[in-house]
């Protein structure tokens, strides 16, 4: 198999045979949609070891109901998988890997994706293209995939993915193994997130460049106990366990993805009242956590802007998890990409 770039697109090429083999394969396949939605950094990232003993690296993300990537799939006679944006050449392989699993080894089609999530800041772009396009493709064959086998072709296709595939079912997922290490049988319980970017012009980072955190042992085994009060907090519904959990893994990953103003985001959550601060592991974003049911809720989240703003943050948005509306302000003017 092997690419060739296009002013408009890049074409994924298969070997195939005749052409009559590509229109017998295409002739009963319609246009497919796929949505995915983004994830908000993690809650928990690190290494955790699975039923087979072995360390894995793990996280937990938190599902954002804000931004999204839809796509639609386009079956055609042709031999090659074409994707616009013509740089998004994950997603052209995950429609390839998809269109294989499923027994059309002879089939193309195009590709158009429009998405809204931020590229760089830790909102999980590439996955929420990936899971998108793989859902968009098997639609157009009339196969609707579980999460579980969407999870094993994106982590085919960009050899690392999160859990924006498993929506708002709360699961440790194995990123660069596709798998579900635990299932906690749960969505997320609610939590009231202030999400802003640390990187005070917009910028992202190159997180395909990022190396994967090299922890100490002290590191690993703390990650045990906070996996278990992860378990306590889906049994008791609580925002506050969430936000322990968030903050101690905050602090871990600063140690090998600083985050702009970290000491005083931190005053600032014990100032108003939030219960947890939480980061993208490998992006710039991060949110400070607040309990849905707290009647003073509004009144933190509006006195946490104000600081924010005297960091220089500018771009701020406020979501519940399980909710997939949303409110957003910006203190000054943001930087929407």
């Amino acid at each position: 198999m092997g690419s060739q770039l296009t002013n408009n697109s890049i074409l994924c090429r298969q070997s195939l045979s005749s052409g009559s083999d590509f229109k017998n394969q295409t002739d009963l396949l319609k246009p497919g949609y796929g949505v995915a939605l983004a994830h908000h950094g993690e809650l928990l990232q690190g290494v955790f070891a699975g039923d087979d003993g072995r360390l894995k690296r793990v996280l937990v993300s938190i599902p954002c109901g804000i931004f999204k990537s839809e796509v639609r799939f386009t079956p055609n006679g042709s031999d090659v998988v074409e994707v616009e944006p013509k740089w998004k050449v994950k997603s052209c392989r995950a429609a390839e890997l998809t269109l294989s699993s499923l027994g059309k080894h002879k089939c193309g089609g195009k590709v158009l994706i429009h998405s809204s999530i931020p590229v760089g800041w830790g909102l999980g772009s590439s996955t929420s293209d990936v899971t998108a396009t793989i859902r968009a493709t098997a639609d157009a064959l009339n196969e609707r995939l579980s999460p579980y086998k969407i999870a094993t072709l994106a982590v085919r296709a960009e050899t690392a993915c999160d859990a924006t595939m498993f929506g708002e079912q709360m699961v440790l997922f194995a990123q660069r193994e596709g798998i579900v290490v635990e299932d906690f049988r749960s969505s997320l319980p609610r939590l009231e997130v202030l999400g802003f970017n640390t990187n005070s012009n917009g910028n992202g980072i190159d997180t395909i460049a990022f190396a994967p955190a090299h922890y100490s042992w002290w590191e690993i085994e703390a990650f045990r106990p906070m996996v278990g009060l992860l378990r306590r907090a889906v049994y008791l519904r609580s925002a506050q366990l969430l936000g322990q959990v968030a903050s101690a893994s905050a602090a871990i990953n600063q140690q090998y993805l600083p985050t702009p103003h970290f000491h005083e985001l931190k005053e600032i959550s014990a100032q108003v009242g939030a219960v947890g601060l939480q980061v993208a592991h490998t992006g710039t974003i991060a949110g400070l956590l607040f309990d849905p049911d707290d009647p003073s809720k509004d009144d933190r989240i509006e006195q946490t802007q104000t600081l924010l703003a005297t960091l220089g943050i500018k771009h701020m948005w406020v979501f519940q998890t399980g909710v997939n509306v949303s409110h957003t302000k910006k203190a000054a003017n943001g930087n929407e990409n």
